[in-house]
């Protein structure tokens, strides 16, 4: 499922794939070894429908989702909502999620879904990553306790 995410963002971010016909994830393997990373996978009726990546470092103060996929069949059924908010309150605290500024359905996604989940109460910010400014969404999960 990681290709097919890659495929699909490689609109907006330019990857390309490498001489093995694939576009790689650098850091895949450390959500199995990694303390403060943590793989999701989503299912619908049993079903793969896409996969979360959340990153916790405890360093850090703050949680990120660093890759969320809902294969096309399952999009725009609510599945993106539902995984979003039950991972927001699995991990209380602070919340950052940025999008690749070009990638308007992303960011149109994010913003509806925090909008909808904080009861509109998030900032919207930008910040630079490798030279390019991208937005970026923080707030606090509404869960204070797991």
């Amino acid at each position: 499922m990681m290709e097919l995410y890659q495929h699909d963002h490689a609109e907006w971010d330019g990857t390309d794939l490498n001489e093995h016909g694939l576009y790689g994830y650098t850091y895949f393997d450390h959500y199995w070894t990694e303390e403060g990373r943590h793989p999701f996978i989503v299912r619908v009726d049993g079903k793969l429908a896409g996969f979360v990546l959340v990153r916790t470092p405890p360093q850090a103060g703050e949680n990120h989702v660093a890759e969320l996929f809902i294969v096309r069949k399952f999009r725009r059924k609510g599945i993106g909502r539902i995984v979003t908010h039950r991972i927001f309150d699995m991990f209380p605290g602070k919340w950052e999620v940025d999008q690749v500024a070009g990638n308007m359905p992303a960011r149109a996604f994010w913003e509806r879904i925090i909008s909808e989940y904080t009861n509109g109460d998030y900032a919207q910010t930008e910040y630079m990553y490798k030279g390019e400014s991208r937005p970026k969404q923080v707030f606090m999960s509404r869960c204070t306790d797991n």
